[in-house]
This record gives C-alpha cells, structure tokens and sequence, in this order.
C-alpha cells in the first residue's frame, strides 16, 4: 500500500507540472514548423536554473521521433561560463493548441504554454509554465522597443502573473 501511496503521489506531482496557469490561454492556430530556431530571452520572472544568466537564448529544431529538441543557453558572469541544457518537448494534445510539456530530466515534465504569439510573423512570444511562478518573454531579435515590453507587461498581468520579480535579461553581447 505505502508503494501504491508513493507511486500515485509521484504521478500526482509529475502531471501536475503539465497544466495550464488560471487566466492563460494558449494559443490555437499554432504552426509548430515557423516556431522552431533561435528566440532570445527578453524578460524572464527568476528561478534556479536560469538565476544570475544573461544573453539566454532558446533554440527549438526537430527530433527524428517529431519531438522538439530544446537547447536553453545562457552566460554565467559570476562562473564566466556559459550555460547549456537540453530538453525535449512534445504536444499535450493537438499540435494547433500551443500546450506543449518539455523536460530536461528523463520522464519528468512541466508545461510549456504560449500564450502570446506575433501571428504574422512569429517574433515574439508570451510563454508560461503551469502556474504563475514561470513566465518568459522571447523575441527573435535581442532586443525589442519599449512599446512590446509594455504590450508584454500588460497581457501577462492580465493573465494573473505578479511581474515584481520581472528581470529584464541583459542581451547586450547578442546584440548586432
């Protein structure tokens, strides 16, 4: 009983990390191939595995099984290194819905929902994770004007997320 106990809880918290924050919507009409390449890290609300990086980039290409390979890279002043880690991410339904669920740790998986998305030309996009503590802002350029951070700003505090701890990434090295 105690292992089923274990099992069910390990379950529990695993598909827990895979849904979708109160007041986020993702976005339909999604066409994964225009997605793919590089995005640059534009504003970010902190965690662990990205504290203290700067020039973060993401950059999304094709498995050989269909799954999106992710590659997160950033640079550590304080270590003077640079920062990599790849993931695999997957559809958690219909590939036109942008809820997609990534993982950097074998079978663990937490959400990855755009919810914000440039249509015509797909270069900005609104991402979160399952709750409001996971909150990006990625742009195809490195830098963007003051009126899409304010456009940013504005939909992701209607969508619930506290932007006190917003950080704005240092993309200046990216910079052409």
């Amino acid at each position: 009983m105690r292992r089923f106990l274990l099992l069910l809880l390990l379950l529990f918290s695993v598909t827990g990390c895979t849904g979708i924050p109160t007041g986020v919507q993702p976005v339909t009409g999604f066409e994964q191939e225009r997605y793919l390449g590089t995005w640059y890290e534009i504003a970010r609300l902190d965690h662990s595995f990205e504290e203290g990086l700067s020039q973060v980039t993401a950059n999304y290409s094709m498995n050989a099984d269909g799954s999106i390979r992710v590659i997160n890279r950033g640079y550590d002043a304080d270590a003077g290194e640079w920062k990599e880690a790849e993931g695999r991410a997957v559809f958690t339904g219909d590939p036109g819905v942008a809820h997609l669920k990534v993982s950097f740790f074998g079978p663990f998986y937490s959400s990855y929902v755009v919810f914000g998305l440039d249509k015509s030309d797909y270069s900005y996009a609104y991402v979160s994770g399952f709750d409001h503590d996971y909150l990006w802002f990625l742009s195809r350029t490195p830098t963007v004007s003051d009126q899409a951070m304010e456009r940013f700003r504005s939909r992701a505090e209607a969508a619930g997320f506290d932007l006190d701890e917003l950080i704005v990434v240092d993309q200046s090295s990216n910079r052409p």
